[in-house]
């Protein structure tokens, strides 16, 4: 009862964010009955029955933690979970309030969070979670985390606040190291030799082990090809459709197949949790298709230079892609070492960050039709139906100098005949694909109205 008062004003609040903001209001009801009643948090995490479980990492928590929620859903217990973009302390309380009775009680046997790794060290501190999953290190936001070891101690303290177990990618060097100071039981997942031998740009940890984990060890992806691969559980292999092309993706599934098989005990049952798995849909942006326009659009989310090589890769021979670049991206330069030649050509880049994401890409070789700084327009006239007529492109090039080195970006003018030839997808219905940052996805998504929850 002691909460009815903060579920109130919460929902107060929130009603008020939304109908000032369609879609909006989602942190400040959160950061209101964080400030009016600070022991909300700690008391609705602690209520669950079979306790509280954390997935945290540099990149790959928001699609482990909903395989996870599937499978456990799978095996019939009522889970809790909250939206990737709801990952913070404001936003995961607002989160706890929208499915709060009004007693400020959450329904649910178990919860399973994705956490941000910088405040889910701050907001565990005084919470204990029953398992806690980690999945990898990498450079990240430079402006927020200086560096790999600074991860790595935020994701030592999750760590340490795991009663039952901690989950780790056994082959991150950085989490390998971490796990010899944990005192509870240890679960590892990992890649087999043939995955990294197929993944020559390996999977983008900042250190990664020299050797790789043995079939007895853990949860071992054995092979990927496509959206199909193959984990090796005690010795038997267990097929499974991802829910995207690329090893990443099958990396996701080994950790959430192993944290699944921790919480559930006896009751685990890999038919059961490989189905689940299966038959999940991409998660909010991570390889997401969607039906907009009358046409069929993927979209590709990428937070750090490692997520952005990998989604990359597996989207190198698009035929026409929109790159879209946002405010969240404050110093682009972290981004550079990010090899972008096999986007070969992208129609249109935008957003804030437009000039400087046109730049990277020239410097990689790709050819940018156009640059168009307003978002708005920008998507307009990607999903604009193909017209026939002269159409007038811009295309972005790097100058080079008598040296062979390259000096300055230019915008020429190439006039060409029709608006296929500017996007070719739009003449022959194949798929388009939109590549963003965050800041530009939530933008994206609103202006196409696709508003739904996560």
């Amino acid at each position: 009862m002691r909460y009815a008062l903060a579920t109130a004003v919460g929902r107060l609040v929130r009603l008020a964010a939304r109908l000032r903001k369609a879609g909006g209001g989602s942190a400040i009801p959160g950061f209101v009955v964080n400030r009016i009643a600070p022991g909300y948090l700690k008391h609705a995490l602690e209520s669950f029955p079979q306790g509280l479980v954390i997935v945290s990492g540099s990149s790959g928590k928001s699609t482990t933690t909903k395989m996870l929620v599937a499978m456990l859903r799978a095996h019939g217990v009522a889970v809790f979970t909250n939206p990737s973009t709801a990952n913070i302390r404001q936003g995961l309380t607002s989160s706890l309030l929208d499915a709060a009775d009004w007693r400020g009680r959450v329904p649910g046997e178990i919860a399973v969070l994705e956490m941000d790794e910088g405040h889910g060290a701050l907001i565990m501190r005084d919470i204990d979670a029953r398992v806690v999953c980690l999945t990898n290190v990498m450079v990240d936001q430079i402006d927020r985390f200086h560096d790999s070891e600074m991860v790595t101690g935020m994701l030592r303290r999750l760590a340490a606040r795991a009663t039952e177990a901690v989950v780790i990618n056994a082959d991150d060097a950085s989490l390998a190291r971490l796990a010899t100071d944990v005192t509870v039981a240890i679960d590892r997942y990992g890649a087999s030799a043939a995955v990294f031998a197929a993944s020559p740009r390996g999977l983008g940890y900042e250190q990664t082990v020299t050797t790789r984990m043995t079939t007895t060890e853990g949860i071992v992806v054995a092979s990927t090809q496509g959206t199909v691969a193959e984990l090796l559980d005690d010795g038997t292999l267990r097929s499974i459709t991802l829910p995207a092309e690329g090893a990443h993706y099958a990396i996701d599934a080994a950790a959430a197949y192993a944290t699944a098989r921790r919480l559930l005990g006896n009751r685990f049952e890999p038919t059961t949790s490989t189905e689940a798995l299966s038959a999940m849909p991409p998660v909010f942006g991570r390889g997401e298709r969607v039906f907009v326009r009358g046409q069929e659009v993927d979209l590709v989310l990428v937070q750090n230079p490692a997520s952005f090589q990998l989604n990359v890769d597996s989207v190198a021979g698009a035929r026409d892609i929109l790159c879209a670049m946002g405010s969240d991206v404050r110093d682009p330069s972290y981004l550079w070492p990010v090899d972008l030649s096999g986007l070969g050509r992208v129609s249109i880049v935008s957003g804030s960050k437009s000039a400087e994401a046109a730049l990277m890409l020239a410097y990689s070789g790709v050819v940018v039709d156009r640059v168009e700084p307003d978002l708005a327009h920008a998507l307009e006239e990607f999903l604009a139906p193909a017209t026939p007529g002269e159409v007038v492109a811009e295309q972005v090039v790097a100058d080079t100098t008598a040296a062979g080195d390259v000096a300055v970006t230019t915008v020429g003018h190439t006039i060409v005949s029709t608006a296929a030839a500017v996007c070719p997808a739009a003449a022959t219905g194949a798929v388009k694909t939109i590549i963003f940052t965050a800041d530009a996805m939530r933008r994206t998504r609103a202006h196409l109205g696709l508003t739904e929850a996560e």
